[in-house]
Protein backbone atom coordinates (compact mmCIF):
# COMPACT_ATOMS: atom_id res chain seq x y z
CA UNK A 1 0.00 0.00 0.00
CA UNK A 2 1.19 3.46 -0.86
CA UNK A 3 -0.62 6.69 -0.05
CA UNK A 4 0.36 9.87 -1.89
CA UNK A 5 -1.10 13.13 -0.55
CA UNK A 6 -0.84 16.30 -2.61
CA UNK A 7 -1.52 19.49 -0.67
CA UNK A 8 -2.11 22.71 -2.57
CA UNK A 9 -3.95 25.98 -2.32
CA UNK A 10 -7.59 25.88 -3.37
CA UNK A 11 -8.03 25.98 -7.13
CA UNK A 12 -4.33 25.43 -7.87
CA UNK A 13 -4.94 22.13 -9.66
CA UNK A 14 -7.88 21.63 -12.00
CA UNK A 15 -9.61 18.30 -12.56
CA UNK A 16 -7.50 17.51 -15.63
CA UNK A 17 -4.29 18.10 -13.70
CA UNK A 18 -5.53 15.95 -10.80
CA UNK A 19 -6.53 13.19 -13.22
CA UNK A 20 -3.07 13.26 -14.79
CA UNK A 21 -1.34 13.37 -11.39
CA UNK A 22 -3.39 10.42 -10.11
CA UNK A 23 -1.76 8.30 -12.80
CA UNK A 24 1.71 9.81 -13.04
CA UNK A 25 2.33 10.09 -9.29
CA UNK A 26 1.22 6.48 -8.86
CA UNK A 27 3.66 5.35 -11.54
CA UNK A 28 6.42 7.57 -10.13
CA UNK A 29 6.41 5.43 -6.98
CA UNK A 30 5.20 2.12 -8.40
CA UNK A 31 8.07 1.48 -10.79
CA UNK A 32 10.93 1.99 -8.27
CA UNK A 33 8.95 0.22 -5.53
CA UNK A 34 8.18 -3.02 -7.39
CA UNK A 35 11.08 -2.91 -9.86
CA UNK A 36 8.98 -2.75 -13.04
CA UNK A 37 5.88 -1.20 -14.57
CA UNK A 38 3.11 -3.46 -13.23
CA UNK A 39 -0.41 -2.13 -13.86
CA UNK A 40 -1.86 -4.82 -11.56
CA UNK A 41 -0.03 -3.18 -8.64
CA UNK A 42 -1.86 0.14 -9.11
CA UNK A 43 -4.71 -1.08 -6.91
CA UNK A 44 -2.38 -0.73 -3.92
CA UNK A 45 -1.86 3.00 -4.51
CA UNK A 46 -4.03 5.92 -3.43
CA UNK A 47 -3.59 9.59 -4.34
CA UNK A 48 -5.35 12.13 -2.14
CA UNK A 49 -5.71 15.77 -3.13
CA UNK A 50 -6.04 18.19 -0.22
CA UNK A 51 -6.87 21.82 -0.99
CA UNK A 52 -6.48 24.62 1.50
CA UNK A 53 -7.43 28.26 1.33
CA UNK A 54 -4.37 30.49 0.69
CA UNK A 55 -4.73 31.97 4.17
CA UNK A 56 -4.42 28.46 5.64
CA UNK A 57 -0.92 27.79 4.22
CA UNK A 58 2.32 29.66 4.80
CA UNK A 59 5.76 29.55 3.17
CA UNK A 60 8.72 31.35 4.65
CA UNK A 61 6.60 32.60 7.53
CA UNK A 62 4.10 34.36 5.28
CA UNK A 63 0.60 33.33 4.30
CA UNK A 64 0.18 32.41 0.65
CA UNK A 65 -2.72 34.88 0.58
CA UNK A 66 -0.16 37.62 1.31
CA UNK A 67 2.57 36.34 -1.01
CA UNK A 68 0.39 35.79 -4.09
CA UNK A 69 2.73 33.17 -5.54
CA UNK A 70 2.21 29.49 -6.33
CA UNK A 71 4.57 28.22 -3.61
CA UNK A 72 1.96 25.77 -2.54
CA UNK A 73 2.54 22.18 -3.59
CA UNK A 74 3.65 19.62 -1.03
CA UNK A 75 3.64 15.89 -1.60
CA UNK A 76 3.63 13.41 1.27
CA UNK A 77 4.22 9.77 0.36
CA UNK A 78 3.69 6.92 2.84
CA UNK A 79 5.06 3.57 1.69
CA UNK A 80 5.36 0.13 3.25
CA UNK A 81 8.77 -0.95 4.46
CA UNK A 82 10.92 -2.46 1.76
CA UNK A 83 13.87 -1.63 -0.47
CA UNK A 84 14.13 2.11 0.22
CA UNK A 85 17.88 2.66 -0.10
CA UNK A 86 18.89 6.32 -0.61
CA UNK A 87 19.17 5.90 -4.39
CA UNK A 88 15.65 4.42 -4.60
CA UNK A 89 14.28 7.27 -2.47
CA UNK A 90 16.07 9.81 -4.68
CA UNK A 91 14.60 8.24 -7.82
CA UNK A 92 11.07 8.36 -6.36
CA UNK A 93 11.43 11.99 -5.25
CA UNK A 94 12.80 13.07 -8.63
CA UNK A 95 10.01 11.21 -10.46
CA UNK A 96 7.33 12.79 -8.24
CA UNK A 97 8.66 16.30 -8.77
CA UNK A 98 8.93 15.74 -12.54
CA UNK A 99 5.32 14.48 -12.65
CA UNK A 100 4.14 17.57 -10.77
CA UNK A 101 6.01 19.92 -13.09
CA UNK A 102 4.62 18.15 -16.15
CA UNK A 103 1.03 18.28 -14.86
CA UNK A 104 1.43 21.98 -14.05
CA UNK A 105 2.91 22.74 -17.48
CA UNK A 106 6.25 23.86 -16.05
CA UNK A 107 9.66 23.11 -17.57
CA UNK A 108 11.07 22.15 -14.15
CA UNK A 109 9.82 21.64 -10.59
CA UNK A 110 9.47 24.75 -8.47
CA UNK A 111 12.21 25.06 -5.82
CA UNK A 112 9.41 25.79 -3.34
CA UNK A 113 7.84 22.34 -3.79
CA UNK A 114 8.61 19.69 -1.19
CA UNK A 115 8.33 15.91 -1.14
CA UNK A 116 8.22 14.01 2.13
CA UNK A 117 8.82 10.25 1.77
CA UNK A 118 7.83 8.27 4.87
CA UNK A 119 8.52 4.56 5.23
CA UNK A 120 6.04 2.79 7.48
CA UNK A 121 7.76 0.07 9.52
CA UNK A 122 6.85 -3.57 8.87
CA UNK A 123 3.93 -4.44 11.14
CA UNK A 124 2.74 -0.82 11.40
CA UNK A 125 0.21 -0.79 8.57
CA UNK A 126 -3.29 -2.25 8.83
CA UNK A 127 -5.78 -3.38 6.21
CA UNK A 128 -8.64 -5.84 5.83
CA UNK A 129 -9.08 -6.22 9.57
CA UNK A 130 -5.45 -6.95 10.40
CA UNK A 131 -1.81 -6.06 10.02
CA UNK A 132 -0.61 -5.76 6.43
CA UNK A 133 2.84 -7.00 5.44
CA UNK A 134 4.93 -6.32 2.40
CA UNK A 135 5.98 -9.98 2.59
CA UNK A 136 2.44 -11.08 1.70
CA UNK A 137 2.55 -8.79 -1.33
CA UNK A 138 5.73 -10.41 -2.65
CA UNK A 139 3.69 -13.44 -3.71
CA UNK A 140 1.47 -11.26 -5.93
CA UNK A 141 3.89 -11.49 -8.84
CA UNK A 142 4.15 -7.73 -9.41
CA UNK A 143 7.61 -7.44 -7.86
CA UNK A 144 10.64 -8.45 -9.88
CA UNK A 145 12.60 -11.29 -8.29
CA UNK A 146 15.54 -8.92 -7.75
CA UNK A 147 13.29 -6.37 -6.01
CA UNK A 148 11.68 -9.09 -3.86
CA UNK A 149 15.15 -10.25 -2.79
CA UNK A 150 16.14 -6.67 -1.89
CA UNK A 151 12.93 -6.21 0.14
CA UNK A 152 13.49 -9.43 2.08
CA UNK A 153 17.03 -8.31 2.87
CA UNK A 154 15.91 -4.81 3.86
CA UNK A 155 13.36 -6.03 6.39
CA UNK A 156 15.37 -9.01 7.60
CA UNK A 157 13.06 -11.74 6.34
Amino acid sequence: MTVITVSSSKGRLDQGQRRKLAETLTDAVLVPEVGQFAPAARIGFQVHFVEREPDMMAVGGRLLADIGQELDVMVDVAVMDGDWRPEVRAEVIERLLAALADACGLPAPSPAWWVNLRVIDEGSWGSSGGVASVLALLASGVFTEEKAKMIRAAIGA
